[in-house]
């Protein structure tokens, strides 16, 4: 669960966003563990909705990712900031945020 974001970064730019799907992947799972009562949708099914309806399902995605990592100790509801940045393009810095939070949750 625990990954240093510095290297999905540059993973997820080297393989042409192939990488950036898996750590999508993971960061759904870890929100299912660490807030089951916000967030129990399969990973795979979020790249699925995804992919078909043209990114429109990441928008809420995104938003229900800073609603289920809201429960880590140190974290808020980053909510409408992932919105936000999602619509600027910027949703690799959502998943860095996301891992940040999620490394919180697992320490090493």
């Amino acid at each position: 669960m625990n990954k240093n974001i510095a290297v999905c970064v540059i993973l997820s730019i080297v393989t042409c966003g192939i990488y950036g799907i898996y750590w999508l992947y993971t960061l759904n799972e870890a929100a299912c563990q660490i807030n089951p009562a916000e967030w129990n949708t399969s990973g795979g099914m979020v790249i699925l909705l995804s992919i078909v309806t043209c990114g429109i399902y990441s928008i809420y995605w995104n938003y229900k990712m800073g609603k289920a990592f809201a429960v880590v100790p140190g974290s808020s509801d980053n909510s409408l900031l992932y919105i936000i940045l999602h619509f600027f393009g910027l949703g690799i810095v959502n998943m860095c945020i996301m891992q940040s939070d999620v490394n919180r949750a697992y320490p090493v």
